[in-house]
């Protein structure tokens, strides 16, 4: 190929292909994110990104694509929705585990990259063979400037992608690659004055508009933070044990989003209703079992005990919640150990 118009119409294609394999929506942006790298560079200078240490390791990196795959001219990012029920609100229910709805169903890392490789395989039969790597949130890309540039949103104030028919319950995936597609025109901003997603953030880690402090995230602290969740913060978190859909739920834009028609995100192990207390009597075993297949198993079972056990210290109080937290006081893991003595200690300051 070498005709404009080939290029064209490929990129019409590459839209037609990817709506075929269940993604809502595609764009193509330019490589070049030079003028996102201060940014990126600022917001690693601040220790923002707290344990996340391959951040810091990746740096700029993030910011070249061309570096990342040789040859990359554009970027093919794809958008697919997983919200089961959109309208979902904020649990009031103490005793609920509350479960980050992109976490409930399959891992969204197999389902993407399986249909990004197959998009791939598709454009391979129509051009031949051509430079490309495909992408779901597996190596130090700036997916929401991508997502942006190639027009499938706006970075909403809470830093993640925002659009104007889907809200932000969708995943991203990109394709790397070295034709010289059309790219495609960037959406406007739509956030206008509200600050919703800043204003109902329980750790306040959303520091103003477009700035996030991870450090702060309870989606963070409960899946990449690997130590212990910095005291001040657990009565914060609540009963959330795996991420924090909080800034997502009060952003009006989401009540454009429709219900996904992916079988794989729809919710697993009935987590969109399990109490704190039923998956604190999982075993090791049960966690393996019963997660396999689900992105939840990737923080493994203390981790998993250590959240639970945080959610415990903040639920009501009750004879169930006490001798839930009592079975795993000795529990061989200091980690698990010490958030469920401080749960412990919590029931007891508060009933004095």
């Amino acid at each position: 190929m070498g005709d404009t118009a080939d290029y064209a119409a490929l990129a019409q294609s590459i839209r037609a292909w990817g709506s075929e394999l269940g993604f809502q929506a595609v764009g193509i942006a330019d490589a070049d994110l030079s003028a996102a790298e201060p940014r990126l560079l600022e917001w690693l200078a601040q220790g923002w990104h707290g344990e996340m240490e391959y951040m810091a390791r990746h740096g700029a990196l993030r910011a070249r694509p061309a570096e990342l795959k040789a040859g990359t001219l554009r970027v093919i990012s794809c958008r697919m929705d997983y919200a089961v029920d959109p309208s979902e609100g904020i649990s009031a229910d103490g005793n609920r585990a509350v479960i980050a709805r992109y976490a409930r169903g399959r891992d969204y890392h197999k389902v993407l990259r399986d249909r990004l490789q197959k998009l791939c395989e598709r454009i391979a039969a129509e051009v031949g063979s051509f430079g490309h790597r495909v992408f779901s949130d597996s190596a130090p890309v700036m997916e929401v400037e991508l997502a942006a540039r190639a027009g499938l949103g706006w970075r909403g104030k809470h830093t993640l992608l925002l659009s104007r028919d889907a809200g932000s319950w969708f995943f991203l995936g990109e394709v790397y690659c070295d034709l010289p597609l059309p790219v495609d025109q960037e959406e406007k901003n739509h956030c206008g004055s509200c600050e919703r997603c800043i204003d109902v953030c329980p750790t306040q880690a959303i520091r103003g508009p477009y700035q996030l402090d991870a450090r702060r995230c309870i989606s963070y602290l409960t899946i990449e933070h690997k130590s212990a969740i910095p005291e001040e913060l657990r009565p914060l978190i609540g009963n959330r044990v795996y991420g924090c859909d909080d800034c997502q739920v009060v952003c009006p834009w989401n009540s454009f989003a429709q219900p996904t028609g992916e079988k794989d995100f729809e919710v697993r192990n009935g987590l969109d209703r399990a109490t704190l207390v039923a998956l604190f009597a999982w075993s090791e075993t049960d966690f393996d079992e019963r997660l396999r297949g689900s992105p939840i198993r990737r923080i493994g079972y203390e981790r998993w005990l250590r959240n639970l056990a945080v959610g415990l210290g903040n639920a009501p109080s009750s004879p169930e919640v006490l001798a839930a937290l009592r079975f795993r006081s000795d529990h061989p893991s200091p980690l698990v150990r010490e958030h469920v003595e401080w749960a412990l200690a919590r029931h007891e300051r508060l009933a004095a």
